[in-house]
Parts: structure tokens; sequence; C-alpha cells
């Protein structure tokens, strides 16, 4: 079957390198399914679990948001984080999970003059929370 090659950095590392069949991804536009001889594309990434297709099978990757570059039958994902299922402390994820579930709860009970960041930020942390919970398929 035909492939495209797909390459995941972070900041630190090179996360994943492999040609795969298809990668789902939740971009800043909307979700996309990216196959081979994909049309050129630049765009922004939310944080999710991505999903990759690779020999009839399907893995899935915590992105913590990022951008994404697709050209010459290459996807090129440069996320601010990402984790493979197998390196992710699914403890310390529930437990960030929570801690901005209660954060979030608090900034709408009692609003302060920070209501607006503190809210943006504990919504980030709960969506990258959530898409680490989802790639070990701790949580839908």
């Amino acid at each position: 079957m035909a492939s495209i090659k797909l390459e995941i950095v972070s900041p630190d590392k090179m996360v994943y390198s492999d040609d795969v069949e298809m990668a789902i991804v939740h971009s800043t536009g909307g979700e996309l399914g990216i196959m081979p001889n994909h049309a050129p594309l630049l765009t922004g990434i939310l944080p999710h679990a991505m999903h990759v297709k690779k020999d009839s099978h399907e893995e899935l990757i915590a992105i913590a948001g990022g951008f994404m570059e697709v050209s010459s039958n290459k996807i090129t994902i440069l996320a601010s984080a990402a984790e493979l299922p197998i390196n992710i402390d699914i403890n310390r994820a529930q437990k960030a999970y929570a801690r901005a579930q209660e954060r979030l709860e608090s900034l709408h009970q009692s609003p302060d003059e920070h209501k607006d960041i503190d809210s943006l930020r504990a919504h980030a942390a709960l969506e990258r929370a959530k898409a680490r919970l989802q790639a070990t398929k701790t949580i839908d």
C-alpha cells in the first residue's frame, strides 16, 4: 500500500518517524485526514490524540499542539510536546486532568481579575491532559 513519511518533532527530540498510510489530526481548521500524495498544506495543530494508520492497524500519539506541514509526500509536525502512549505516565496525566477541571470549576464559581487568562491556561492544561489520556485509551 502507498505510504507517506510522518515525522513528529518536539523541542527536545524526534518523537516519531516512519512511513504511514494515513494520519488524522485535529487542526485549527478542523479534522484532517492526510494520505499519500496529499496537497501541500500548512496548519496549526490543536491538542489531541493523533490517529496514525500503518500496516492496517491504528496507533495513537498524544500531541500538545503545534504546527503541521505537508509537502513532497511528507508530513512534518512540530509539536510543543508529543508522546507515544508507552511513554505516558497515566497517573500523572489523570492528576493533571483533575487539577485542570478543579481550576476551571473554581474560576467559574469565584471570578477574579485574571479570570480570562487563568481560564485559558486551565482549559489548555485540560486539553493537553485529555490528549494524553486519549492516547492511552484511558478516556474517550
